[in-house]
């Protein structure tokens, strides 16, 4: 006799890093939003910082202190202008990085936007038992993440592992 498990609903916060969108015009968020609750998962937050390495590691640093929320994504700021710094904000936070997403984004993203993927460093990892991904602004590599990457590692009914079941060990010593 198979055991169907329930869908476990994570509480995610959306943090959109530009020094240009609005809530009005901020696709790559409403696009993460979306899918997050379609999936039925819980928004914690949502909100719009300027591509500030400091404004951007104080409300990462706030969400991964909150005990409440489980995942951080984040959209922007992962290029390589001058102004991209998402990394260079989240990577301090980190106690483990997840290599394996930044590569596996970028070979899904190669299909689709064959070598500009380079100019991405999508990065993921955890800090302090949450989950954090760093997606580049784009709705449509937010969509990828999302939907080929993210979405399964976020549902404990994926097999054969996922990032869920794992949770409650993030802190062990």
């Amino acid at each position: 006799m198979k055991i169907e498990k329930n869908f476990i609903p994570l509480s995610i916060a959306v943090l959109t890093i530009s020094d240009s969108r609005t809530e009005k015009d901020d696709t790559s968020g409403k696009t993460l939003v979306e899918r997050i609750m379609k999936a039925g998962h819980l928004v914690a937050e949502k909100k719009i910082v300027a591509d500030d390495i400091y404004q951007i590691r104080e409300i990462v640093s706030a969400w991964i202190a909150n005990r409440s929320i489980n995942v951080v994504i984040s959209t922007g700021g992962t290029g390589v202008t001058g102004r991209d710094g998402t990394p260079e904000a989240v990577i301090p936070l980190l106690d483990k990085q997840l290599d394996g997403f930044g590569e596996i984004f970028r070979m899904l993203s190669y299909e689709e936007i064959k070598t500009s993927t380079i100019q991405s460093r999508a990065i993921a990892g955890v800090a302090n038992a949450s989950y954090i991904f760093c997606l580049p602004g784009s709705s449509g590599a937010c969509r990828t993440a999302w939907d080929k990457l993210i979405q399964a590692q976020l549902d404990h009914r994926t097999r054969p592992c996922n990032l869920v079941q794992l949770m409650p060990r993030l802190l062990e010593h």
